[in-house]
């Protein structure tokens, strides 16, 4: 299962929250594993049963002033509890005065504590967005992503097949590269993926018989994207003179990534084939099927409707032969 730790949290997050530690540092080797954030009103009650751990735990002005109102000993115990519970770290919002005992049992459970000079709402949003994106379920896939159209296709196929020199030719006509060789697509949300390219290779792209090129200083920023929707996946094969692929369009498959079904074509490589131009053609061909348009069904519809005209006509009696 995917998790960071409080100190990758802490270092990526603290100027753009205003996190200030309090307490609990060597702690700073628990794991987060889960995005959803809790807030331990129920726990500090004494309920204890939702308590999840490897959560980031918020504590608001509601909970600190709920805590204030507690017997000392008896806050003190319920503290306890919560620090005991395998929560991943602690997060007070507004800037507000921490209780001394709080800081103290931060210290004895090893459990980070933090403050914020954020509110809890705006604070949960970001520190929630974060963590969607960090605990998102990976995968990397030897290829290339481009936006074509606005459509973001991954391009596959075995070594040498001709991807990168696609994809230059698709970016020299005005798309933009996300990236080339090592496509790393997480999956945001259910039925969601996102590609996006490693840090050491983004916005470059190998070219056999040239080398690495910059494709942000070759063709400016409007060339690049930094991630993208994954919509499509095309397949470069080898062509072969008995090779069965797809003629009329009719079949829809896909191919899973995540446990994601995505529409996949297969597209196969010949000397004279403008390999650029069929993928933009079938860029525009998925942009239309999502508008609810598909040229191989109308095609399909039509064709049969004009057989049975064909067989209805032929059943019709010839009035003036009778006559």
């Amino acid at each position: 299962m995917i998790s960071i730790t409080v100190q990758y949290f802490y270092d990526h997050n603290r100027e753009d929250l205003n996190l200030e530690f309090l307490a609990g540092r060597e702690g700073l080797d628990r794991h987060i594993r889960i995005a959803r954030i809790q807030k331990p009103g129920l726990a500090l009650a004494g309920y204890l049963d939702q308590l999840h751990p490897e959560r980031v735990q918020i504590l608001g002005e509601t909970e600190i002033s709920y805590l204030s109102t507690l017997e000392k000993k008896l806050a003190r115990k319920r503290i306890e509890e919560l620090c005991s519970a395998g929560i991943s770290c602690l997060i007070v919002t507004k800037g507000l005065d921490v209780p001394e005992a709080l800081i103290d049992m931060a210290n004895m459970c090893k459990v980070p504590l933090l403050r914020t000079t954020e509110i809890s709402s705006t604070l949960i949003r970001s520190v929630t967005t974060f963590l969607e994106d960090v605990l998102a379920p990976e995968a990397s896939i030897h290829g290339c992503m481009l936006d074509v159209y606005g459509v973001g296709i991954i391009f596959m196929g075995k070594s040498g097949i001709g991807k990168s020199e696609c994809a230059l030719g698709l970016v020299e006509r005005g798309h933009r590269l996300v990236a080339d060789d090592v496509v790393i697509v997480k999956r945001k949300a259910p039925g969601v993926l996102y590609a996006s390219a490693s840090d050491l290779i983004k916005y470059h792209m190998e070219i056999r018989g040239l080398g690495i090129i910059n494709i942000k200083d070759l063709y400016g920023v409007s060339s690049i994207r930094t991630s993208k929707k994954v919509e499509h996946v095309v397949e470069l094969i080898e062509w072969e003179n008995d090779l069965d692929v797809e003629r009329v369009g009719l079949t829809e498959d896909t191919y899973s990534i995540l446990g994601v079904e995505i529409p996949y074509l297969q597209i196969p490589v010949r000397p004279g084939r403008d390999l650029s131009l069929i993928v933009e053609v079938a860029a525009r061909n998925h942009l239309l099927k999502r508008m609810g348009y598909h040229a191989a069904q109308e095609f399909d519809a039509e064709f049969f409707r004009r057989m049975e005209d064909v067989k209805t006509k032929k059943k019709k009696p010839d009035l003036e032969s009778v006559e």
